[in-house]
């Protein structure tokens, strides 16, 4: 493995991956809930109308560089809570449910905390640059994390929280800021000779190259069908960084299949952007005094504004929670 210094109206493509989302079990549980009701209206048909009913509260997690890293969670009303403090390597990642935290240790230790308890779930893991974060599972119940490997591509393990159920996922050349699928299935990340993001499918073992995506220094995540990630890319000649957590960066939605780069209609200057394992994209977007989160449905209409504490201005988003 290779490791240098180191959306929209074309987002109705998605639209069938956000319809399919409708039996997740955040979603299948509401309409369980109204289809129980004799009275009751219909159970929701589009998933549209079930993104407006479950409007988000604001709540995300933020991470500051600032002596230590820390980790907070936010809610409003309650403000912020350290949820984490990780050895000072970047190998860190927040949860879906925005509780806990998992990073990789000097020794290559996989580490959680949960609820001010840190445990050991695994051994093994690489610790051979910022670059190599750990990722969650969407219901923030297993963690998969990168092995070492004397060629580009490298291992993969997915394992319980618990520690129990280890198993090795496939291999892939896309090892940098891992991230997983809404629907579970995928795997994305890119190389470390930032050559490309390569998706690792979990049910076949087989990965494969994105199309469309050249110089990239992060990948944030994948819409729930896995076919669209959201990366940041450069130019050609341009500094790649060092491959930890940008805290703000310029978002590119790309079809993994096609190549083809999808429009984020929001307008402002765009720092981040993040899928919602129910389909919603999240647009992060700079402002004077405090950012403003922008969340829109798979067709891109627009479904909530909602507006960053004035703290987490210059802080990094990991999460926002549903």
């Amino acid at each position: 493995m290779k490791l240098r210094v180191p959306a929209a109206a074309a987002l109705a493509a998605a639209t069938a991956a956000t319809l399919a989302t409708l039996s997740s079990p955040a979603l299948a549980s509401a309409s369980a809930a109204t289809a129980a009701k004799p009275a009751a209206k219909p159970a929701v048909k589009d998933a549209a109308t079930a993104l407006r009913v479950r409007p988000l509260t604001g709540a995300a997690v933020f991470y500051s560089y600032t002596d230590r890293i820390g980790i907070d969670r936010y809610e409003p009303g309650k403000g912020f809570t350290r949820i984490g403090t990780p050895s000072d390597n970047f190998e860190f990642a927040a949860s879906p449910d925005g509780r806990k935290v998992a990073w990789i240790t000097p020794r290559g230790e996989v580490k959680v905390s949960q609820s001010g308890r840190v445990t050991t779930i695994a051994k093994g893991a690489v610790n051979g640059g910022p670059c190599l974060t750990p990722t969650w599972s969407p219901d923030s119940r297993r963690v998969a994390f990168v092995n070492p490997s004397k060629t580009d591509a490298s291992p993969v393990t997915i394992v319980n929280l618990d520690g129990t159920g280890r198993r090795k996922a496939g291999v892939t050349e896309g090892v940098c800021h891992l991230t997983w699928s809404g629907d579970g299935r995928y795997l994305a990340g890119y190389a470390g000779s930032a050559n490309g993001v390569h998706k690792l499918d979990l049910q076949t073992g087989k990965t494969v190259k994105a199309k469309g995506i050249a110089y990239p220094t992060h990948v944030q995540s994948l819409s729930p069908n896995g076919r669209n990630v959201i990366v940041h890319m450069v130019r050609r000649g341009e500094p790649q960084g060092d491959g930890g957590w940008p805290s703000q960066f310029t978002p590119t939605v790309v079809d993994t299949v096609t190549g083809k780069k999808l429009p984020i209609p929001v307008k402002g200057r765009l720092v981040g952007a993040l899928y919602l394992a129910d389909g919603r994209l999240v647009v992060r977007v700079a402002g004077r005094t405090h950012n403003d989160l922008v969340v829109l449905d798979a067709t891109g209409k627009r479904l909530q504004t909602l507006t960053e504490p004035a703290k987490a201005k210059n802080l990094g988003l990991l999460q926002v929670v549903r």
